[in-house]
């Protein structure tokens, strides 16, 4: 009876095992589309920040939607951003390929393509040229700022996305694309039949301004942390250094981040033996990036901030203000303290996942708070061509508080602040 009773018992327990297992595929039963939603959970499982899942439980969740069957690439897609819908973190998201690639594009800082700053007209909604880059393809064949271009190898743009265009143009060095441009107060059409470069990304745009103070100021703008940021920033300081710039002003407004890295070493351009940021990960261990004694530059720095200034440039503002290195002047910045690092998944998608948290070197955490500027100073939206006139208010701004200071060749403190009260708009 003894033996009975353990083999009626084995075969209950055997069955219930069957039938659980029975519930959900097994691993040799896995299609290729359930592989490429595995892999994106086992990344968040691994990296994610937040070891609750935002009070969920994650292997529950992994288990409910593999009951379910993908029919094509993209239910899978959508079954992936409903899990991370979970966790209501809007930096962890899906990169479609197109999407993917785009960004590991962006941040490079250099394709293969014609070499075209492009935008859609708010008023007209047309593809408009911003500006051909300086030695580009598209700038040899004559392309223009202001240009609108009507048809991408003979598409029209008339209903055509940004990112649409810009994938179309992009494309293998030595290959052809046709585009067909119109210029305004001009009649008729060209078409221009460009060959396809190697087109380098330059995030910095620098000059010497002598004219609206009274010294000469170093103007430069930072517009992403790519991954030739630095040495083109290191470049622009070194350059302005030797035309006699005696203070400097960093504009960081509307730079939405990029590369953590890149924040730290441009933050090393500026800043001797100081701490620039900590990083928290998901058991809580601390740990820093610091500077050692090798900025290129101790002259005066104003940096300029607004609500678009985020990530990696609120690393960077962090470091400069509350290391006495800089003053900040604008507007509240954005207040994102997340990190994210970029996971491919196996059909050429990615995943974003926020790995780490990071604090300034006092140990303030900004996520959802921003970085409060040392000087308010209110600025109506403005054309990229009146930034640095004297419509730019917190250009002038930071003119009026470096103009004394670089004269005198006395690092910024907060009493400079004193004179610029009065100009509050």
């Amino acid at each position: 009876m003894g033996k009975r009773g353990f083999w009626v018992g084995l075969f209950i327990s055997v069955t219930f095992v069957l039938f659980w297992l029975g519930g959900m595929p097994q691993a040799a039963a896995f299609t290729e589309d359930q592989k490429v939603f595995l892999q994106a959970w086992r990344i968040v499982n691994q990296a994610y920040l937040d070891e609750q899942f935002n009070g969920q439980n994650w292997w529950l969740l992994r288990q409910k939607i593999l009951r379910r069957h993908f029919d094509d690439r993209e239910e899978t897609y959508q079954a992936i951003e409903e899990m991370l819908r979970t966790l209501d973190d809007p930096f962890t998201r899906l990169l479609r390929p197109e999407q993917y690639r785009s960004l590991q594009v962006s941040t490079s800082g250099e394709l293969s393509g014609v070499g075209l700053q492009i935008d859609l007209n708010p008023e007209t909604h047309q593809l408009e040229v911003v500006a051909p880059i300086a030695g580009s393809p598209a700038a040899a064949v004559g392309i223009q700022a202001g240009d609108l271009i009507l048809a991408i190898d003979g598409v029209p743009t008339g209903n055509m996305a940004l990112d649409d265009a810009a994938m179309r143009m992009r494309g293998k060095t030595g290959t052809h694309v046709s585009l067909t441009v119109e210029r305004p107060g001009q009649s008729g059409q060209r078409t221009y039949e460009i060959r396809r470069d190697r087109i380098e990304l330059n995030p910095v745009y620098a000059r010497l301004d002598e004219e609206t103070a009274t010294v000469p100021i170093g103007y430069v703008r930072l517009s992403q942390f790519s991954a030739n940021a630095t040495q083109e920033l290191k470049n622009a300081i070194a350059q302005l250094t030797k035309q006699g710039a005696q203070g400097f002003i960093l504009d960081l407004r509307n730079n939405p981040g990029g590369l953590l890295q890149a924040g730290v070493d441009i933050a090393r351009l500026w800043l001797n033996d100081s701490t620039i940021v900590y990083t928290v990960n998901r058991q809580g261990m601390l740990d820093s990036f610091d500077a050692e004694h090798n900025a290129l530059t101790d002259a005066p720095l104003v940096v300029l901030v607004n609500q678009g200034t985020a990530s990696a440039s609120e690393i960077l503002a962090g470091a400069l203000q509350d290391n006495h290195r800089a003053q900040l002047v604008g507007e509240k910045t954005f207040g994102k303290g997340l990190i994210q690092s970029l996971f491919e998944l196996p059909d050429d998608s990615g995943l974003a996942v926020t790995v780490a948290k990071y604090e300034t070197p006092n140990h303030k955490d900004i996520h959802k708070l921003g970085i409060m500027p040392d000087q308010v100073v209110h600025q109506d939206p403005i054309l990229l061509d009146e930034v640095g006139t004297e419509v730019d208010l917190q250009y002038q701004a930071a003119i009026q508080l470096l103009s004394p200071l670089a004269s005198q060749g006395s690092p910024i403190v907060q009493n400079g602040l004193n004179s610029l009260r009065a100009i509050h708009p």
